[in-house]
């Protein structure tokens, strides 16, 4: 689950996110074209550094002008991008500066928290670490909040240290959790993503969480 993967590959591999990027941004223009609205945003996953995002956001920008131009539009996509590294959740107020949105990809972040690989440790050893009371439940069920959530919150006030109004959710299984959803309501962010099935328990407790607050609710 490390390694040469998200950003990284994206980097190290020519031409591998320009074709994606331009994939997306030709698709806006035909459907734009066709009369509908599309809202695409550009995630770079799996960022650890500002400079990783800068690079990716610089190809990006040239690519949307290059094909925005040549279709006689203005595609002023949205680029931001992943935070599922403890290091991008402490540097989030300098990943912030390159940043639209943020998405906290919880799954992730859990897994490079705790050093698990979620599909070795599962079978291999939470039986025994929730018998002797290490776990209490598994942190990919609902989220390790002294841990894993200390790192959003600190993610979350980083962003919003640079960029007040930036725009933040959470994806993953964590988005479907009823405790987790009410914590991701109290650290500030503005959505939670998560499997279909789950979408209507999200619903429902991001209403609750809202209702609680007296504020309205969005899932």
């Amino acid at each position: 689950m490390l390694g040469l993967r998200g950003v990284r590959l994206g980097l190290k591999v020519p031409g591998l996110f320009a074709l994606q990027i331009r994939a997306i941004a030709e698709a806006t223009v035909q459907l734009r074209q066709a009369g509908k609205d599309p809202r695409p945003e550009i995630m770079v996953p799996l960022v650890g550094s500002v400079r990783e995002l800068q690079i990716v956001r610089e190809e990006a920008e040239g690519i949307l002008a290059e094909v925005g131009q040549g279709a006689g539009t203005v595609l002023d996509l949205p680029i931001g991008c992943m935070i599922e590294l403890p290091r991008a959740a402490l540097t989030a107020h300098r990943i912030a500066e390159e940043a639209e949105f943020f998405s906290f990809g919880t799954n992730d972040l859990t897994q490079t928290t705790w050093g698990f690989s979620r599909d070795d440790v599962e079978g291999a050893f939470f039986a025994d670490y929730l018998e002797n009371g290490v776990l209490t439940i598994s942190p990919f069920e609902t989220l390790d909040a002294d841990g894993v959530g200390a790192l959003v919150v600190a993610g979350v006030t980083g962003g919003r240290s640079a960029k007040p109004q930036l725009h933040m959710g959470v994806c993953g299984e964590h988005g479907g959790d009823p405790e987790s959803i009410h914590f991701f309501h109290d650290a500030g962010l503005d959505y939670v993503s998560c499997s279909p099935f789950r979408v209507p328990i999200a619903r429902l407790e991001a209403g609750r969480a809202a209702a609680l607050a007296g504020e309205d609710a969005t899932a």
